[in-house]
């Protein structure tokens, strides 16, 4: 009895590990088929041995991942519970969930760039929710895709098992496992030789399939555009640059800017100023809180604001709205900043005032004087943004602008209060007096606009970074405007902001212009959900996530800072954080050249 029933359970067995074996080879037919998304995703090797080698890691990658499907899961259970019907349904539902998750990742990685991992599991939810509202019917064609693939499951594994014995004596099977198994030995060593001789035709197919080879950060820089891949194995510490040109920045003479920016203007005249001002030191978060306490109007307190600039590259971020990269091709277009055009062609004034102590008699000699009523007033020395305004002033302290008559009787425009001083000393006491006179200044102009019936937008932060070893910090902002209801109130806002938020912020809290997404930033006070923001240094890219910065420099070397704890922290190369962050950068040059 025992006899008999040990070689009835080994019969069934092998019965069910034949069909299962079948089956799997249905499937992984069906995987490849479904699977030739990805390609489509990505150019075309433009080498002949760059082109055999995507056709051959294709097939036999992802008929490795769908045997490998079988022997960890559809394998065990079959030995533990050898039921037919048990078997054969479970098989169906564990493939159907499986080529699922295949078409889905298949989705995520032609819109994202990456595919489904746990870091980037916000972006995705995102992505598929933001989907769902534009596509009322995506989840009836995700729901008619589960039912035609478990349809699909069921047929097959009917036929297989009904015609088992037929498909154990045929010999065509053999023949495609044999041109898989070839394809999968000859894909592996052509991608140790292309790693060796630096073939970026081959290498740049490193990401396209699911877990596939890692690739590298350099790499992946030169298949975004970042690098040239002409000299890509010459490459060593060149700078991050793009390998192609750049659109032409949108300009209000050429209607470019009306049709792609700001489709819809408030023709109303303006008549409020915007106030911005900068510090070069660093503002805590314990004096923008002293300044809440002042304000007598709506408020943002941005406590994971974002500044990686250093020296002119923090104003570049300000006024155009745009990563560091893209700062020597738009400035030598010779075109103003969006909010500079529409600032003009309101006939808006500006203005920018610099409180510096270190001017000097010598300092100020070699400027021209500025045709004003205060003989202690002169232009600083020339940067190339002191061009976009019509008033450039330089004073060694705010002894003359701490009088509300004079604040508020400033015209209707853009007014930037900038102080500049030395934070490389904290026991300097020069940095205290500016911090000092930065914090008079501020209560000054906030207490003047509690006796302004029409109130003025103001900003308050610092700018810039005077070396690399604060550019993964977040630095603090408050941003301070009015609403319609004249709510006396202050929202904390934790989600990541940018300076680059400002210029689109102000075009559309202060213009009136109705700013669409084309821009690297957005209006902060519509902003609702954790953004990644990147931008680019001279040695790499920075990129921000919701809770740790990341460098990247032109090696493929990772850095990583933690913002809950203020501290480097370790972490295994994000290559899709990166991704998210060189979409960000490559927002403005993926717009079409008009």
């Amino acid at each position: 009895m025992v006899s008999f029933d040990t070689k009835s359970y080994s019969k069934k067995l092998l019965l069910l590990i034949s069909w299962s074996h079948w089956f799997t080879f249905f499937n992984i037919i069906a995987a490849i088929a479904l699977s030739s998304y990805y390609l489509f995703s990505e150019e075309a090797p433009t080498t002949l041995l760059g082109q055999a080698y995507l056709v051959t890691t294709w097939v036999s990658h992802i008929a490795f991942l769908t045997f490998m499907s079988f022997v960890l899961v559809l394998f065990p259970i079959t030995l533990i519970f050898p039921n037919t019907k048990f078997i054969r349904t479970t098989a169906s539902i564990i493939f159907t969930l499986g080529l699922l998750l295949l078409v889905l990742d298949a989705f995520i990685y032609s819109r994202l760039g990456y595919h489904l991992n746990a870091s980037s599991n916000e972006q995705i939810i995102s992505l598929l929710q933001d989907i769902a509202k534009e596509n009322t019917l995506f989840y009836f064609i995700g729901g008619a895709l589960a039912i035609v693939i478990l349809g699909f499951e069921f047929i097959v594994s009917n036929y297989a098992w009904k015609h088992l014995k037929q498909l154990q004596k045929t010999v065509f099977a053999r023949y495609v496992t044999f041109g898989l198994v070839l394809s999968f030995f000859f894909s592996h060593l052509t991608h140790v030789q292309a790693d060796v001789n630096l073939n970026y035709d081959i290498l740049r197919q490193d990401t396209v399939l699911p877990l596939s080879y890692p690739t590298t950060a350099r790499t992946l820089l030169t298949k975004y555009g970042l690098f040239n891949k002409v000299d890509y194995i010459e490459r060593k510490n060149s700078p991050l640059a793009f390998s192609q040109a750049i659109p032409q920045y949108p300009s209000l003479e050429k209607n470019r800017f009306v049709e792609q920016y700001c489709p819809a203007i408030k023709k109303e005249k303006v008549s409020n100023s915007v106030f911005l001002v900068l510090s070069e030191q660093q503002v805590s978060i314990s004096q923008l809180n002293q300044f809440v306490r002042r304000i007598s109007t709506a408020s943002l307190s941005l406590t994971n604001n974002i500044d990686t600039g250093v020296n002119d590259d923090a104003w570049f971020n300000l006024f155009y709205s745009l990563p560091s990269l893209y700062q020597k091709d738009i400035l030598k277009q010779n075109v103003k900043p969006i909010l500079f055009q529409m600032i003009e062609e309101k006939s808006l004034a500006t203005s920018l005032t610099v409180i510096s102590n270190e001017l000097s008699p010598s300092a100020l000699s070699k400027s021209e004087t500025m045709n004003t009523q205060n003989d202690d007033v002169a232009i600083v020395e020339p940067r190339w943004f002191e061009s976009l305004f019509t008033e450039q002033v330089a004073l060694e302290n705010v002894s003359s602008l701490l009088f509300s008559k004079k604040l508020n009787n400033k015209p209707a425009g853009l007014h930037i209060i900038y102080f500049k001083g030395n934070q490389a000393d904290n026991n300097n006491q020069d940095t205290v007096n500016n911090q000092y006179q930065f914090e008079l200044f501020t209560d000054a102009l906030l207490l003047a606009q509690k006796q302004k019936q029409q109130k003025d937008i103001i900003w308050i932060s610092a700018i810039g970074n005077q070396g690399n070893e604060t550019r993964l910090n977040t630095k603090p902002a408050l941003f301070i405007y009015p609403t319609t209801s004249n709510k006396v109130n202050n929202e904390q806002v934790t989600f990541n902001t940018s300076i680059m938020d400002l210029q689109p912020t102000l075009l559309s809290q202060w213009l009136g212009c109705a700013v669409n997404n084309q821009q690297n930033g957005s209006d902060l006070t519509q902003i609702n959900k954790n953004r990644i923001i990147a931008n680019t240094t001279n040695n790499g890219i920075i990129i921000f996530d919701r809770d740790k910065s990341v460098f990247v420099d032109q090696n493929g070397n990772f850095q990583s800072y933690s913002s809950q704890f203020s501290s480097p922290i370790t972490v295994n190369e994000d290559f899709p954080l990166m991704i998210d962050g060189v979409h960000f950068i490559k927002r403005f040059s993926e717009q079409p050249n008009q």
